[in-house]
C-alpha cells in the first residue's frame, strides 16, 4: 500500500513504526506509535482524525486488527480511535466526551491553551484534505480501563502501564522493561511540558516527574517531537522538578 500524502511513516529496528501527520500545526502534530508483537499489535494513540488512519495501520500490521491504547484524551491523540474495535484508556480520561476543533480560538477555549493560535490548525494540507471547518472529533467508549501497574502482553513483549497524571488526569505512559523503551505520551517530550491546560495539575505533574527519575529508560518514544535518550528525558524531568517542585 502507498501511504496517503496526509501521513508519514518511519520504521524503527525495534519493531516499532511511527505515524505522523506533517500537515498539522505543531501544537497538534502528535506521534502515533505502532508496536508489533507476536500475538498482538499495539497502537499507542491514534492521531488527529482529520483523515482515516485505519488503512495505514492495517497495511503495517498485514491486516491484523491492533489494540489502541490512548495515553490521554486530547484530540491529537484520540482522533482516529473510533476507527478501531479495541480501545483502552485510563478511567480518569473521557474519550466518550471529546473536546476538539481545528479552529484556533475555539480550541484555545476548549483546552485552556494560553498561547495565541492561528485561525486554523492545518498547514499546507494536500488537496485531498477536508475543510478544517468540517472537522469533528468522534467520541469513543473504551473497551478496557487501564490502571497503574497493568501489564499488556503482546506475546513476545510486555509493557507496563504507568499512571502519570499532571498533563491530564488520566495520562499514562507504557514502559517495556526488557528494552527500556518508554512510550511517554505527553507526559514528557522534547519541549516544555504543558501543565496549565483545563484538567492539568502541576502538583500531580511534579509527582509524576519524580517517578520518571526512578525509571531505567534507554529510549523515549514521545507523543510529540523526536526520540529522546534516557539521559535527555532525565534532564527535562529534573529541570521541571527543580522549577516547580
Amino acid at each position: 500500500m502507498s501511504i496517503p500524502p496526509w501521513f508519514s511513516v518511519t520504521e524503527y529496528a525495534d519493531g516499532v513504526a511511527l505515524i505522523t501527520e506533517p500537515h498539522v500545526h505543531p501544537l497538534l502534530r502528535a506521534n502515533t506509535w505502532l508496536v508489533r508483537g507476536r500475538d498482538r499489535d499495539l497502537l499507542v494513540d491514534s492521531g488527529l482524525g482529520v483523515m482515516p488512519i485505519r488503512a495505514v495501520v492495517l497495511a503495517l500490521t498485514d491486516g491484523r486488527e491492533p489494540t489502541v491504547v490512548l495515553t490521554h484524551d486530547h484530540l491529537d491523540h484520540m482522533g482516529g480511535a473510533h476507527e478501531f474495535l479495541d480501545v483502552w484508556a485510563h478511567p480518569a480520561e473521557s474519550p466518550d466526551r471529546p473536546r476538539g476543533s481545528l479552529h484556533g480560538p475555539t480550541l484555545a477555549t476548549l483546552l485552556g491553551v494560553t498561547e495565541a493560535l492561528p485561525e486554523w490548525l492545518l498547514e499546507s494540507p494536500p488537496d485531498a484534505a477536508p475543510d478544517p471547518a468540517d472537522y469533528r472529533l468522534r467520541p469513543v467508549t473504551p473497551t478496557r480501563a487501564l490502571h497503574d501497574g497493568d501489564s499488556i502482553d503482546l506475546g513476545d513483549r510486555r509493557l507496563r502501564v504507568l499512571h502519570l497524571p499532571g498533563h491530564s488526569p488520566g495520562s499514562i505512559a507504557l514502559l517495556e522493561p526488557d528494552s527500556a523503551i518508554l512510550f511517554s505520551g505527553d507526559v514528557v517530550y522534547d519541549d516544555e511540558p504543558l501543565d496549565d491546560l483545563i484538567g492539568s495539575d502541576r502538583s500531580a505533574y511534579v509527582r509524576s516527574m519524580r517517578r520518571l527519575l526512578d525509571l531505567d529508560v534507554a529510549v523515549v518514544h514521545a507523543g510529540h517531537d523526536g526520540l529522546l535518550t534516557g539521559e535527555q528525558m532525565h534532564a527535562i524531568v529534573l529541570n521541571y522538578v527543580r522549577t516547580h517542585g
